[in-house]
């Protein structure tokens, strides 16, 4: 199948139902990455129809360990949707996710709108109003074989929610670089890394997505949210966890997983 409207109908019906229709069939390593681009603006069209609205942006497969764990070699992007943005503290449904597994974020506010490639650190750190610790959660389920690049694209980098944390600062008062972040589940470690493993930096991801927001003619506008990846890699979730991310210069984040 190389038919876009054909995978972008089969990419839906999986979001849509977390099933793969079984006669339907598509052979990933056909598509180039801008089709698999094209396929995932396809499938959020029909999602925005249906009610949900863009919230704003994330980059996934930031750093060696997540590229690690699925086998690829270059970070991707996808929206933030609305209404699946929580409040620290709350109370999901673990069945509601498929192979439900989450990262640690760090999540920007976007203060101005952005329609211009911005290189400048200190010009970055203006675009951002402010910074809070962030829960994202995934379906981490590949439906077409094994991980590919094409599939991370047109399912939106596998993104189901996130959670953003109470804890809130200046972008100007956090050492992005040496930020420790800390995955527990429930008391016990989980995961940890810091803030330079996210591509060398959370600033450098936020560059990188500014300028691929740019070749495909669209930019940042004020008010939206982007999460600028993860420095560790995907932590699977069981039914009645809580997970916590921990940063050193924040409060908390929590969220837990019911199985209801």
């Amino acid at each position: 199948m190389k038919d876009l409207n054909q995978i972008a109908e089969l990419a839906f019906q999986v979001w849509d139902t977390q099933r793969l229709p079984s006669e339907l069939s598509v052979h990933m390593e056909a598509l180039s990455l801008v089709e698999a681009y094209e396929v995932q603006t396809k499938v959020l069209n029909r999602r925005i129809a249906g009610g949900e609205k863009v919230a704003g942006y994330k980059v996934g497969c930031t750093s060696s360990a997540i590229r690690q764990q699925f086998g690829l070699t270059e970070p991707i992007c996808g929206r933030l949707m609305e209404p699946w943005i929580y409040a620290d503290g709350i109370e999901l449904d673990w069945n509601a996710y498929v192979q439900c597994a989450v990262e640690p974020e760090f999540v920007f506010h976007i203060q101005q709108d952005v329609p211009h490639d911005v290189v400048d650190e200190r010009d970055l750190l203006d675009v951002i109003g402010w910074v809070a610790p962030g829960i994202e959660v995934h379906h981490f389920k590949f439906w077409v074989g094994a991980p590919t690049s094409q599939e991370l694209i047109l399912s939106n980098g596998i993104h189901a929610a996130l959670i953003v944390g109470k804890s809130r600062r200046s972008p100007e008062s956090i050492a992005f670089h040496t930020q420790r972040v800390d995955v527990l589940r429930g008391d016990r470690l989980a995961a940890s890394g810091f803030g330079v493993d996210i591509m060398g930096g959370p600033l450098k991801s936020l560059r990188w997505l500014i300028r691929h927001l740019a070749e495909r003619g669209e930019h940042l506008r004020a008010g939206q949210l982007v999460i600028p990846g993860s420095p560790v890699e995907l932590i699977a979730v069981r039914p009645q966890d809580r997970i916590t991310v921990s940063m050193t210069q924040f409060e908390n984040v929590t969220a837990c997983f019911q199985d209801r």
